[in-house]
């Protein structure tokens, strides 16, 4: 799957972050815990550089929780915070905000021993399209100042947002890169939702997903869907889901379009499980299915 997608938008939220860093002390990078690292830009380490960083990773409500304190860990031995976060339920907040003082406490120390007046810690919070910054600012806000949404790039200009006294948000859009290099990134952000339904083959996106759920996952789709035995290849699995959700066309034939919507549906709503689609060390390769997996009939 091929991917490019760089709206105009995009570009000059990357020239506005270049600009505004420079007014901020800390940056809150935001994740998508079920795949971090396919949910990292690859321009903001090149950006933001040596600035104090936050890593969060949020979603963790759908994430398979042992992966994601994998995830942690991984950071943390890489000398970077990182918090698990549910901007939709507020779970992690605190954490995030006490790591976030704790960034640049040494900074603010030297400021005071200077006789600077202490003023709020000043962030800039950055992520790709739909991993839920708006919806975590206006959790830390404790009201509504941010657009949310569930489609991306609903976000399209900067605004400062208190945080009480000792800290500000700056809001910027998110930023998606123009091209994804490794099929593997499309495939796991098209899964997720960070990229248009509109733009990507759902079919080949849900074909992915099945045989990743196969091998990681195989008990909760076998409890999702009531299914006895998982078939050998995700096109087999694909077919099993469709007709036991009555996807058929007339004469029986699967809609396999139909069926595909509706697994990525309930991957991304957590109804199938807690489900993280990557891990630090993860022995599942896509190539031994896709290869031996034929187009599916339309």
């Amino acid at each position: 799957m091929s991917i490019q997608w760089f709206p105009g938008h995009m570009a000059k939220a990357r020239r506005q972050i270049q600009e505004k860093l420079k007014l901020v002390d800390v940056v809150i990078e935001l994740l998508d815990a079920r795949l971090p690292m396919s949910s990292r830009n690859p321009v903001i380490d090149e950006v933001v550089q040596d600035k104090p960083r936050v890593i969060v990773l949020n979603k963790s409500d759908l994430a398979d929780p042992g992966i994601t304190r994998a995830w942690v860990d991984r950071f943390q031995s890489e000398d970077r915070q990182a918090v698990p976060v549910d901007a939709l339920n507020g779970k992690g907040i605190s954490q995030l905000a006490r790591l976030t003082q704790e960034a640049v406490q040494d900074k603010m120390d030297r400021r005071k021993k200077k006789g600077i007046a202490g003023r709020a810690v000043r962030t800039m919070i950055l992520g790709i399209p739909n991993v839920g910054k708006s919806s975590l600012i206006n959790r830390m806000a404790g009201r509504k100042v941010a657009r949310t949404g569930d489609r991306p790039a609903v976000t399209r200009h900067q605004q400062w947002v208190k945080i009480g006294k000792q800290l500000e948000l700056l809001d910027t859009p998110g930023i998606l890169w123009p091209k994804f290099e490794d099929k593997m990134v499309g495939l796991r952000l098209a899964a997720s939702g960070a990229i248009k339904d509109e733009i990507i083959d759902l079919e080949e996106v849900a074909l992915y997903l099945a045989a990743y759920l196969k091998f990681h996952y195989a008990d909760a789709v076998k409890q999702r869907f009531k299914i006895d035995e998982i078939p050998d290849s995700p096109v087999e699995l694909l077919e099993l889901i469709g007709t036991k959700r009555g996807c058929l066309r007339s004469g029986g034939v699967i809609d396999y379009e139909k069926t595909a919507e509706i697994l990525l549906r309930e991957f991304r709503s957590g109804k199938i499980g807690a489900i993280s689609l990557e891990r630090p060390d993860d022995p599942f390769h896509y190539e031994d299915f896709a290869p031996e997996t034929p187009e599916p009939p339309r």
